[in-house]
């Protein structure tokens, strides 16, 4: 599923189950709070932090869907066509980081 359909999809999930979309910026701090949840997942179950047993649980899958879906939330709302926004980025990252990446020797 590419993402132009799945913009598509959080938007009629929106319209079917939602009120409206959350404005700009309690979406912003929505997108803020599950950046914090994935950050503290990856911190404990992969960094030198203990893992606490109430985050032993915790689905690092499901958290990161819910920053994509918050994401395509603020995409919709602000009229970002994000797989045109994707492949351009991505267009960028090649060109500019193709050498680099393959020349850094720390990445050998």
């Amino acid at each position: 599923m590419g993402i132009k359909t799945t913009q598509k999809q959080v938007d009629d999930w929106i319209q079917n189950h939602g009120v409206r979309y959350f404005n700009e910026l309690t979406n912003m701090a929505q997108l803020t709070e599950e950046v914090g949840e994935v950050a503290r997942i990856i911190a404990r179950r992969y960094g030198e932090q203990s893992e606490k047993e109430s985050d032993k649980s915790k689905d690092l899958g499901e958290e990161l869907a819910d920053v994509l879906f918050v994401t395509l939330c603020l995409a919709n709302q602000t009229g970002v066509d994000l797989q045109a926004a994707f492949d351009k980025k991505l267009e960028i990252k090649t060109k500019r980081d193709h050498d680099r990446h393959h020349n850094n020797k720390k990445l050998q």
